[in-house]
């Protein structure tokens, strides 16, 4: 699939690619992002190299990532990196990040709807899941804002650095956003 643009009220998202990698690196060097994501740590240009020209391009071009970056469009500075990757036919789980200087703007949140509006109507994704290690409170503001349900946590879910630590998920859906799905859906009764 090719790379494509979304836009939100004050945000321009598209594949970050090698023109950003400066601003990845520089992004990726706040302590924040390097404890609670599994980017490498030390994070150093050869990551963000790797990850711009090659991982970013890779995902969209086999369809089993789609990596984001969202922009201010006056400046074009990046304020948050998302992906979105594809797990099975219709499920999908994302990621994110926001950059130090920009955040407690509600960027992260935007962003994170219009990807996952844009996944619900293009990609005929029927649950979006989110999970963030127990304890990234930042994150988990960010998914509760965006109106994804919390469902619980996992136990040893998640290898970030070598560690397996637990991880909170919850899930956001079509109906969530008043969108249809492309399958059908019986809840569990409560």
């Amino acid at each position: 699939m090719d790379p494509v643009t979304l836009t939100t009220g004050r945000l321009l998202l598209r594949a970050v690619g090698p023109r950003d990698t400066e601003a990845v690196y520089a992004a990726c060097q706040d302590p924040a992002i390097q404890r609670w994501t599994t980017i490498p740590s030390p994070y150093l240009r050869e990551h963000a190299r790797g990850f711009t020209e090659r991982t970013v391009p890779e995902g969209w071009a086999n369809g089993s990532m789609f990596t984001f970056g969202a922009f201010l469009p006056s400046g074009g500075e990046l304020v948050a990196a998302l992906s979105l990757t594809r797990h099975s036919p219709g499920a999908g789980e994302i990621g994110f990040w926001g950059v130090r200087e920009h955040r407690g703007h509600g960027y992260v949140t935007e962003a994170a709807l219009a990807v996952c509006r844009w996944a619900f109507t293009r990609l005929a994704i029927d649950r979006v899941e989110w999970r963030a290690e127990a304890g990234n409170t930042a994150s988990r503001a960010v998914a509760r804002r965006a109106g994804f349900v919390l469902e619980g946590t996992l136990r040893s879910a998640i290898d970030n650095k070598g560690v397996r630590r637990d991880c909170w998920v919850g899930s956001l859906l079509p109906s969530d956003l008043g969108l249809p799905s492309t399958a059908p859906y019986v809840p569990a009764r409560a």
